[in-house]
């Protein structure tokens, strides 16, 4: 079997290098290591699984295992723009399925599918999350992993159709939008001159209210005590 041609990565042999020595154990480094390969390719290939592994001393088989468990890491290219719509319980009951089933529509595609050419302006994958934890404002999606709140068909619909015509609408919360490739090297913690997208906002009104209210009105909760009995721990056989 011929081995992976991990050429396309020699751009980004630095940026790896940098990231491998953020950690006292190099294999500590797989996570933002396989962000860093998907930003150039926009999924993870079997190419990018075989520079993760020389960069690391680690077997293919061991990378492979990481990369096929989480969701955020894709097996086919994605589209300039991922869109994920959450139709987890809550956000499902709000609308969540009515979004998804609305931009399915429009797209022409289902979970993971691309619309247009992958990686191409105007192109997008869809996909459906099953939590992204913003159940205060569903139903909510994400764009390159920055939150859309409080959306309907309609405004979903409109937000992909600004996304086609090479628009990228502000976010209800974190950075300005980028494309999937610039959020994928940011996930991987190079930033490139975007450093001030740190300091977009990061939490809802609605999700602070109650910490505001309790400051308003002089509330806190109880201390804890300085000592607690712990129960025993069972002896081990």
């Amino acid at each position: 079997m011929a081995k992976p041609d991990a050429s396309v990565f020699d751009g980004i042999r630095e940026k790896a290098a940098q990231v491998v020595a953020r950690y006292p154990q190099s294999r500590s480094a797989l996570l933002p290591l396989l962000h860093l390969v998907q930003s150039v390719e926009g999924c993870v290939t079997q190419g990018g699984i075989a520079f993760c592994a020389e960069q690391l001393e680690l077997s293919t088989a061991e990378v492979s295992a990481v990369a096929t468990f989480y969701t955020m890491y894709k097996r086919r290219p994605c589209g300039e723009h991922l869109v994920s719509v959450c139709t987890n319980a809550l956000c499902a009951t709000l609308g969540g399925d009515d979004i998804y089933a609305r931009l399915k529509e429009r797209l022409g595609v289902g979970h993971e599918e691309t619309s247009g050419e992958p990686g191409a302006p105007g192109s997008i994958t869809l996909e459906h999350a099953e939590c992204l934890a913003a159940c205060d404002l569903g139903p909510v999606l994400q764009v390159n992993y920055e939150y859309f709140d409080n959306q309907t068909p309609e405004s979903a619909t409109e937000l992909v159709e600004a996304l086609q015509r090479g628009e990228r609408p502000a976010p209800t919360r974190g950075a300005p939008l980028t494309d999937f490739k610039q959020a994928e090297l940011q996930l991987a913690g190079f930033f490139d001159g975007r450093d001030g997208d740190l300091a977009g906002p990061s939490a809802a009104p609605e999700t602070v209210r109650g910490a505001r209210l309790a400051a308003e009105r002089s509330w806190t909760a109880p201390p804890m005590p300085e000592d607690v009995d712990l129960p025993p721990v069972p002896e081990k056989k």
